[in-house]
């Protein structure tokens, strides 16, 4: 972080295991004139025990409008900083967004220290798809948020990851599988690289009954398959192929359409994209 201008550095940090904070995110804190972390008592043991002595201050949901204009001041003076979260990548389920979109606006350079990520760790040891997803984060406690969310999962065509706490775990399994996803696929994945890190896989029905009747503790994560393609007829495939070439879609796309979302045989996919 050696530098004549200020610099935002965005940290990422262990969610568990100490072995994963990488050199550079050690050599990166090291060299900062400044350390913002959520909670500064438990981000001070991830410090002493990278032997990094430099000041640590708080950035939360709670001070971070009023202190963001003061640190970008100091920024564009040419600070050297590092934003951390208490576990993790920062901005992922936590503050630091208000602070780098107005460094970002006052040019500011923003330099991301890649490293642990609860969602890609449990995204990947789930078992289901990766190569495309949707984090939504915590699902709303109640209300028409949290409906919608659960909504929009339903209706998903590719896996969701969501972060809930170990008390709900249990009640929102049990939601989305109410909400007629009860054989679709999932993964609960807690306390990730800690000492009881577990992934327990099945149904949403199969998950919801288990951790019904035993909460889990820890950290948790959880990933649900998205939904299987609608298999429509030939005449609504046919509708769909007139419109989207009406659209001006090019052949190529109508019939990545028809087989990836609509499950078509790529015979008739091609046929109908090419009329």
């Amino acid at each position: 972080m050696v530098s004549t201008e200020g610099v935002l550095a965005l940290v990422s940090t262990p969610i568990g295991n100490l072995g994963d904070l990488s050199p550079r995110a050690v050599a990166t804190l090291a060299a900062a004139e400044l350390v913002l972390a959520e909670d500064t008592r438990h981000s001070r043991h991830l410090l002493d025990h990278a032997g990094i002595r430099v000041p640590l201050e708080s950035l939360h949901e709670h001070n971070e409008a009023a202190r963001t204009p003061v640190l970008v001041e100091r920024l564009l003076a040419g600070a050297q900083m590092a934003l951390i979260s208490d576990a993790g990548t920062p901005l992922v389920s936590d503050p630091g967004a208000r602070l780098v979109h107005a460094a970002i606006e006052a040019g500011v350079r923003v330099v991301p220290i890649p490293g642990p990520s609860a969602v890609l760790a449990a995204l990947v040891a789930s078992g289901l798809p990766s190569d495309r997803f949707t984090f939504l984060g915590f699902l709303p406690r109640k209300g028409k948020e949290r409906r919608a969310l659960i909504n929009e999962i339903a209706e998903s065509r590719h896996t969701v990851v969501v972060y809930e706490a170990p008390g709900r775990v249990g009640e929102t399994l049990g939601e989305l599988a109410a909400a007629g996803m009860g054989e679709r696929a999932a993964a609960v994945a807690r306390e990730l690289t800690k000492q009881y890190e577990e992934v327990r896989r099945g149904t949403l029905a199969e998950l919801a009954a288990y951790y019904g009747a035993d909460a889990p503790r820890g950290e948790v994560v959880l990933v649900i398959s998205g939904a299987a393609p609608r298999v429509l007829d030939e005449a609504a495939l046919t509708a769909l192929a007139d419109e989207w070439r009406a659209a001006g879609l090019p052949a190529r796309d109508i019939m990545q359409r028809l087989t990836e979302g609509h499950a078509a045989p790529r015979n008739l996919a091609y046929r109908l994209a090419h009329r």
